[in-house]
């Protein structure tokens, strides 16, 4: 150890002017054993600095480097672990905790012994030493600042610190002072006895003159204890005066307090005052109303605007001064309570004069509008409210402050509005209805009028009925809807006359007009309907201080509900409304007490306008639906959107009932059994249908209803055309399947309806397989004998005769061949095919005009039988010059001739 200690001084320390005093070899804890050295060194110049050195081995070498240096001041605590104990660890604290283990307990202990002695000599700092053992921390001697050496150059061993107490290097003025005495004394070098025996007489010398010196003075230390005796004396004279002065003070002390207490009471007194009367002029100002106010209260004048005004401004001062904030105490005072006392009668009274005077308006108002409505009966129009809601309006503050102040008033003011309201719409809406209803039917108000109350649907039915005749049939579309049997064209053609009689005018002017005038009616109906709706919920809106757009969660209302005895969904605890459902429902139930005939109305309308022509139904659809959809792009839970709606399922369920009538008539129907079918009513209804749908439901929102009821209106026609065929006696069946579909085929060409391409190709498909089928079978075979002779020609070529040697056969010979063919000259096939085009023209319809097409599809066919028997001569009588009687040419000629003479 002493090896490397002389190692690590001479090429570490000695170049940083440092001195090693004691090392320590170390290793970190719980780590891999890596070993290091931990040296206390200070530096050879002042000021001395001390430090803890880490030093470890090179790993490229033999050398060591200096790897961290921390100073001693940083050093706060160091931990032995165990002061009993032998143990090798021991921790120390600078910035953080270093946790070492010492190779031996005696180096630790020697190191911190060091660590203690030179904390003690130049820091003096406060370092805890925990778990270390007493006898390490032993006290330094004290030693001047001034003995220790500044050129010091001494080395001392690790077991060697005592050393560094006992020797002390000599300082430079040490030096030169005995430098000075012993050139003073030649022989102190040759003759050291001799010059110590000097050095000693001297010595002896000084003593005696330091002795002469203190009894010297002796005397001037008793002339200094005579001083002292007289500034005593002069102390107590000193202490009596002032206790004298102390005693005359006392009484003025006295005084001085009496007034100090007088001027506090005098300060309490003013601040009460000033107090006091800071509450008073708070209860003044703000519970003070002046006169103007109060008499408008008890007289003002409630309709003029002015009056009005003045009566809003009085009944805000009178609200502030009721709500004003008191301060503790001031409920307690008598003049409050008369003050508040006065202030409630004043908005008792108020708000009672208040309510009475709203109702008069409200009865007025009614009275007023209802002699309006005389000159609207004949109109389809609805009166204009305008001029009531801006009347009214004027009072909007009023209600406020009312609502605020007296909910019971506010409340049955808001029932009374809705009890007069709702009988005086009813009157208009329903006069307004009966209006529609005439001019949709088509009658005066002089003839059978509508009665004014609600009417059950069976009084509608009968009163409709009467208005179209007693035949109990409606015109338009109706009569065809109602028809549950099909009758042949004549006698279809026969009932449109008879129609066309009653009308003097012509069945599709008569639908067209009919159904236009519907449209229009209907739409007037609802654009009437809407902006009174709208205009109404405003003003209840402002008038009664509700918020349209407030969004209060966790609340339903119950549309239907009746709110009998005023009940708008508040409960009062202790005189306190508490709100129970949002304003914005209660704004939508004053709406349903108002106009809660709307709805009724409407379906009775609807329910009119459905009987009066089933088809009407895709008007009010498209209509309906529009108007919705604007609704509820405004509010979508306001009355009108929610009104409008139920309408609309109404109306929606009239649109299905419509089509499942039409397709329980396609279902039930029945064919004459005397007359040929022709296009069948419910195909021609279907085109009839499509084409007023695709007209009315053009970029309509509801769209996606008629595409629905296109897909189940075609199967069920397809399905009803296969039957009506399967069930026909006189007409053939391919002839039904071909004219009914080739008339759905071109319709739906037409009408390019994008949700029914596949039953167009469906339809274009049945009637070019029936048309096949029908000329097949209608041709038949024309040539009989000579096709039953080629029949067996070819038959033998099937058992495997060739094709060539079948005229060596006897049934087949060429002898046979031109038997045959001399039975079929040209005279006979034009005959025959004569009366094949005469079965034709009668069983094919005029209305489609097919039998052109079927003529020429049956000339194509008999061409290919013609051909096919001349492949047949050509190629199993070969070179005999056997050919038929008539040329293709001649076939053409004939169909041509055939075709042009009838």
């Amino acid at each position: 150890m002493t090896a490397i200690k002389h190692a690590l001084q001479r090429d570490i320390f000695t170049p940083n002017d440092e001195r090693l005093l004691s090392i320590v070899n170390v290793c970190k804890a719980g780590k891999k054993k890596r070993n290091c050295f931990l040296c206390a060194t200070v530096t050879t110049e002042r000021p001395v600095q001390v430090n803890v050195v880490k030093v470890k081995k090179s790993d490229k070498g033999d050398f060591y480097k200096r790897q961290t240096a921390w100073g001693l001041r940083d050093l706060a605590v160091v931990d032995a672990k165990d002061a009993v104990k032998e143990n090798p660890e021991f921790d120390l604290h600078f910035d953080k905790v270093y946790k070492w283990v010492a190779s031996s307990t005696v180096e630790k202990n020697t190191f911190i012994s060091c660590i203690w002695k030179l904390n003690q000599r130049y820091l003096r700092k406060k370092i805890d030493f925990i778990n270390v053992s007493s006898q390490l921390l032993e006290e330094l001697p004290k030693v001047a600042e001034e003995s220790v050496p500044s050129g010091e150059n001494q080395s001392v061993t690790g077991g060697d610190e005592e050393s560094v107490d006992e020797y002390q290097e000599l300082n430079a003025r040490e030096e030169q002072d005995i430098e000075i005495m012993m050139e003073g004394c030649e022989y102190a070098i040759s003759n050291a006895e001799a010059f110590a025996e000097k050095l000693s007489r001297e010595l002896q010398v000084l003593d005696g003159a330091n002795i002469q010196s203190i009894m010297a003075s002796e005397k001037q230390v008793n002339i200094l204890m005579k001083l002292l005796d007289e500034a005593l004396k002069e102390v107590d004279q000193i202490e009596l005066k002032l206790s004298s002065y102390e005693e005359m003070l006392q009484s003025v002390k006295e005084q001085m307090d009496q007034i100090s207490e007088s001027n506090h009471l005098i300060h309490l007194s003013n601040t009460n005052n000033v107090k006091l009367l800071s509450e008073i002029e708070f209860l003044v100002n703000h519970m003070d109303l002046a006169k103007g106010h109060i008499k408008a209260l008890q007289e003002g004048d409630l309709t003029s605007s002015r009056g009005i005004e003045a009566c809003t401004n009085a009944a805000d001062a009178l609200l502030q001064c009721m709500n004003v904030a008191l301060r503790p105490g001031h409920d307690m005072l008598q003049a409050v309570k008369q003050q508040q006392q006065r202030f409630g009668d004043l908005r008792e009274q108020f708000a009672r004069r208040l309510a009475s005077h709203l109702n008069s308006v409200f009865v007025h108002q009614g009275h007023d509008q209802s002699s309006t409505l005389a000159q609207h009966s004949a109109e389809l129009t609805l009166p204009n409210h305008h001029p009531f809601h801006r009347d009214l309006l004027r009072y909007a503050k009023l209600m406020e402050w009312l609502k605020n102040t007296d909910y019971g008033k506010y409340e049955g003011l808001t029932k009374n509005y809705m009890d007069y309201l709702s009988r005086l719409y009813e009157r208009e809406i329903k006069d307004f209805f009966e209006v529609a209803k005439i001019k949709m039917t088509g009658t005066t108000r002089e003839g059978k009028k509508f009665a004014t109350l609600p009417r059950k649907e069976s009084a509608v039915k009968q009163e409709t009925e009467s208005l179209h005749g007693s035949s109990g049939k409606l015109t338009g579309s109706t009569s065809s809807l109602n028809k549950l049997s099909v009758q042949s064209s004549g006698s279809r053609r026969s009932q449109s006359s008879s129609l066309l009689d009653m009308g003097n005018m012509s069945a599709s002017d008569l639908d067209v007009a009919d159904r236009t005038k519907f449209d229009k009616i209907f739409e007037q109906v609802l654009s009437e309907l809407e902006p009174l709706c709208l205009a109404e919920q405003d003003f209840i809106s402002k008038f009664f201080k509700l918020q349209q757009h407030q969004s209060i969660s966790g609340t339903t209302t119950n549309e239907a509900e009746e709110m009998d005895g005023g009940t708008l969904s508040r409960s009062y605890t202790s005189g306190v409304p508490q709100t129970i459902s949002s304003e914005k429902d209660m704004i939508r139930q004053m709406m349903t007490k108002i106009f809660r005939c709307i709805e009724p109305e409407l379906n009775n309308l609807i329910a009119l306008g459905d009987k009066i022509d089933s088809f009407n139904s895709l008007y009010m659809l498209v209509k309906m639906s529009h108007h919705v959809w604007t609704a509820q792009n405004v509010d979508p839970a306001s009355f009108l959107s929610t009104t409008l709606g139920n309408v609309l399922v109404t109306v929606k369920r009239n649109f299905d009932k419509c089509i499942s009538n039409q397709m329980k008539q396609m279902d039930e129907v029945k064919i004459s059994k005397k007359s040929k079918v022709g296009i069948l009513p419910f195909v021609a209804e279907f085109e009839e249908f499509a084409a007023l749908a695709e007209s009315i439901f053009k970029n309509a929102e509801r769209r996606g209803d008629l595409d629905k009821a296109y897909t189940k209106l075609i199967r069920a026609v397809f399905v009803s055309v296969e039957k009506v065929a399967n069930e026909s006696q006189k007409t053939p069946r391919d002839v039904v399947m071909m004219e009914n579909f080739h008339h759905i085929f071109a319709t739906l060409s037409r009408l390019k309806i994008s949700c029914l391409e596949a039953e167009k190709k469906e339809a274009k498909q049945k009637y070019t397989d029936h048309l096949q089928s029908y000329v097949i079978y209608s041709l038949g075979q024309p040539l009989e004998k000579l096709n039953h002779f080629f029949e067996g020609v070819e038959a033998r070529v099937a058992q495997g005769i060739r094709e060539e040697e079948v005229s060596y056969q006897l049934a087949f010979n060429k002898q046979e061949l031109r038997k045959v063919i001399k039975e079929y000259p040209g005279k006979e096939v034009k005959k025959g095919l004569d009366n094949l085009y005469k079965k034709v023209d009668k069983h094919l319809c005029e209305e489609e005009n097919l039998l052109q097409v079927v003529w020429h599809s049956m000339q194509d066919e008999f061409i290919r039988q013609y051909k096919h028997f001349e492949g047949l001569i050509a190629r199993c009588y070969p070179g005999s010059g056997i050919t038929m009687e008539f040329t293709i040419q001649d076939i053409l000629d004939y169909c041509s001739s055939i075709a042009q003479s009838h």
